[in-house]
């Protein structure tokens, strides 16, 4: 095992244990962000951003988790100029995926192990046509569900096919959970990783010191994954996994794909509250990125 463990870190797939303290910050020096996923419509955005208001809590992005081909041009456009007018990131999820093809082997057991991936060169297409009337209107920053989706996509940013500023962020339906996994989706272009949701405080400080992109961590999460509230691990979190994205309000949703209402937009805020109430508790000096930092994923 120790040639093994070796010849890992010469590939730069590094072991890490909870003593690790990560030095790695965002450009504007924070050490971590906030945000709240599940926000599917206008309605839900304008609710969560008012609520933000109301409670006086900076968030730095929200994610609609659906997927673009069930929002109309105009609601893209409402959802751009609310997340615009707020400072903050708008991401949005890419549309065909296999759950809503035609395939019977997703719906069973067996079969949902390949999750949201693209079947076929069709649908590849579609997904990419997503991405291109998304950016069209604005988006800056696309979730994605799907390796090979990202490897075409960063090629066509390069080629600048699609916006040079966009960023891609990957769910964790795609089954990131561990290192040398994490480090190639770094390489092929991912901007900001969302490994899967139960990982422990050892399993992300050893992501952490393998790649520099922003990991994406659930604070809680819905019923159908689980279920679970980590808020008393967040200090760690922060401490081994910096930068970070703190995805709050999870549990007050059923599923992923859940519509959000009105309501439940503000009761995810409340959830943000009680997450930064343990930072400012346990680890008050750590360091949250101011709202509106330059390299924030702020639509056009």
């Amino acid at each position: 095992m120790k040639e093994t463990r070796i010849s890992l870190e010469k590939l730069g797939i590094h072991e890490a244990t909870t003593e690790y303290v990560s030095n790695k910050r965002f450009n504007d020096k924070g050490q971590y962000r906030l945000e709240v996923p599940g926000i599917q419509t206008p309605n839900a955005l304008s609710s969560l951003i008012n609520a933000c208001e109301d409670e006086n809590i900076i968030i730095h992005r929200a994610t609609q988790t659906k997927g673009i081909m069930f929002l109309r041009d105009s609601e893209i456009n409402e959802m751009v100029e609310l997340a615009k007018s707020a400072q903050i990131e708008l991401f949005l999820s890419v549309g065909p995926r296999a759950t809503y093809d035609t395939s019977a082997t997703v719906q069973t057991s067996e079969g949902k192990r390949i999750g949201y991936r693209l079947r076929g060169f069709d649908n590849l297409v579609y997904a990419i046509e997503d991405v291109k009337r998304a950016t069209n209107l604005g988006v800056r920053g696309i979730l994605l569900y799907d390796e090979g989706l990202l490897y075409a996509l960063s090629q066509m940013r390069g080629n600048e096919e699609i916006p040079k500023d966009t960023h891609f962020k990957l769910s964790a339906h795609a089954g990131c959970s561990n290192p040398a996994s994490a480090k190639l989706f770094e390489k092929i272009g991912l901007n900001s990783l969302n490994p899967v949701r139960d990982l422990q405080i050892p399993m992300l400080a050893s992501m952490r010191k393998t790649i520099n992109i922003p990991i994406d961590i659930h604070t809680e999460n819905p019923k159908s994954t689980g279920g679970f509230i980590r808020h008393y691990e967040v200090p760690d979190m922060i401490k081994v996994a910096s930068p970070i994205y703190l995805k709050t309000g999870g549990s007050i949703a059923k599923t992923h794909n859940w519509d959000t209402t009105n309501t439940e937009a503000k009761l995810r805020i409340k959830q943000v509250g009680l997450v930064q109430d343990v930072i400012d508790r346990y680890y008050p000096e750590a360091k949250m990125s101011p709202k509106s930092s330059k390299d924030l994923a702020i639509p056009l």
